[in-house]
């Protein structure tokens, strides 16, 4: 993730960083920091806004309304992605594009899609005000976007607790030669030929070298 996208990706929400395209780390793990979910097989994002830095003479994070701006006044990721959406709610600019890149397992990172901000907004949670984006997934974004090789489009999106089942049968190495490096999740039966993405049985763990001599051939 942090090679293919040429950054240190240090925090769950980056907006543009270096002038690239913004990032977004998601998680809907149990226990996960924030109320992440995907709706829509996958397709919608409703993303939850950060939190302030913790500090040791500070607040809990969790009790205080998440952030907008700095105490310098610039703003906060939030408040970025924010400015972001309601350019492209107001007819001012395009929905904005952004990475997903969503944690299945501590320090395991599987690219979601190349999704569009289209809306954010702030609710009540717990006694406090969050931030909440929600992301479409671009159907017609080019294979190039992501780190995915090119078998898998954008619009076969595989569940996570599927995604899960199957690096966990498949001990987290390639099914081909074993190797644990650049690992992608590949249909057994090529979705293009009607194989689906709900079932652990049709989906497979790949390193990019075996998935991209696979292609579309079903073997």
């Amino acid at each position: 993730m942090c090679a293919f996208e040429g950054l240190s990706l240090q925090r769950g929400m980056n907006f543009r960083p270096g002038g690239r395209t913004s990032v977004i780390l998601m998680s809907v793990r149990k226990g996960a920091p924030y109320a992440d979910r995907l709706e829509d097989g996958g397709r919608v994002l409703i993303y939850e806004g950060h939190d302030v830095n913790r500090t040791r003479e500070g607040p809990n994070p969790k009790t205080v309304d998440q952030p907008e701006f700095n105490p310098g006044g610039s703003l906060t990721q939030n408040g970025k992605f924010t400015e972001a959406a309601h350019a492209y709610s107001q007819g001012k600019a395009e929905a904005e594009p952004v990475r997903v890149y969503e944690k299945i397992k501590p320090g395991i990172w599987t690219f979601n899609g190349l999704f569009r901000l289209r809306d954010a907004w702030r609710e009540s949670s717990d006694g406090r005000q969050v931030f909440k984006f929600r992301l479409d997934l671009d159907p017609e974004a080019a294979l190039s976007d992501g780190p995915e090789p090119k078998d898998l489009d954008q619009t076969r999106v595989i569940p996570s607790e599927v995604k899960r089942e199957v690096w966990k049968r498949d001990e987290g190495r390639c099914v081909q030669c074993g190797s644990t490096d650049n690992l992608h999740f590949d249909h057994v039966l090529p979705f293009a030929k009607g194989g689906t993405s709900l079932l652990p049985e049709n989906i497979q763990l790949l390193c990019a070298r075996h998935n991209l001599r696979k292609s579309d051939r079903i073997e």
